[in-house]
């Protein structure tokens, strides 16, 4: 039998008790680098949720800003273009401009037409705009090409008073998205086609 030296026996408690303690050392240090590790992945969270939120602010008053100075140009370049045309194709109902054109295009050439303007195709929102000094047929800014049957106006507000001619809208014709004022009276709208060919009003 091998029988320890008792000082021996004493050197390799004060190793193990050593080895104990740097093992618990080891562990508490292991047990704080995992705790720093959460609480930065925990801020690198926040500060990515605080980030998105900022954007979505920044976003939000990007809009709101052009919207405003969209409001603030709008009325210079009124002035400004009807005075370089001299009014010329343009007739003032109450607050807005309308031009009635001369040529023929389809839908979206005149919508592009009224665009490069400043304005768009003709929204009516009442009964005086409907009437007024349309003798032609003419595009106005009313379609269903996005979802048939739900006709909306170029801004896309709903459709609620409408003027429609008897029976119409039908889709006689395939693709028939567009709406046309076709005369001066009250009830003249008709549904046609979008690549069909009619005059324009656009409203400013």
């Amino acid at each position: 039998m091998i029988r320890l030296v008792p000082h021996r026996t004493s050197a390799l408690h004060i190793s193990y008790d050593n080895m104990t303690k740097e093992r618990d050392q080891l562990q508490s240090s292991y047990d704080n680098m995992t705790k720093e590790r959460d609480q930065l992945l925990d801020i690198n969270n926040n500060l990515t949720l605080e980030r998105d939120q900022l954007q979505s602010s920044y976003d939000n008053l990007t809009m709101e800003r052009d919207a405003i100075q969209q409001k603030l140009v709008t009325p210079l370049f009124t002035v400004f273009l009807f005075e370089e045309m001299c009014f010329k194709g343009w007739r003032k109902f109450g607050s807005s401009y309308y031009y009635f054109s001369n040529g023929r295009k389809n839908w979206a050439e005149s919508r592009q037409y009224c665009r490069e303007m400043g304005a768009d195709l003709l929204i009516i929102n009442s009964r005086e705009e409907q009437v007024r000094g349309v003798n032609i047929d003419a595009w106005i800014g009313l379609s269903d090409a996005q979802t048939e049957g739900i006709w909306k106006w170029v801004d896309g507000s709903p459709l609620t008073t409408v003027y429609w001619s008897t029976g119409e809208p039908n889709g006689a014709h395939k693709d028939e998205d567009c709406a046309v004022n076709e005369v001066v009276s009250l009830s003249t709208w008709n549904d046609i086609p979008c690549s069909s060919e009619a005059g324009w009003i656009c409203e400013l």
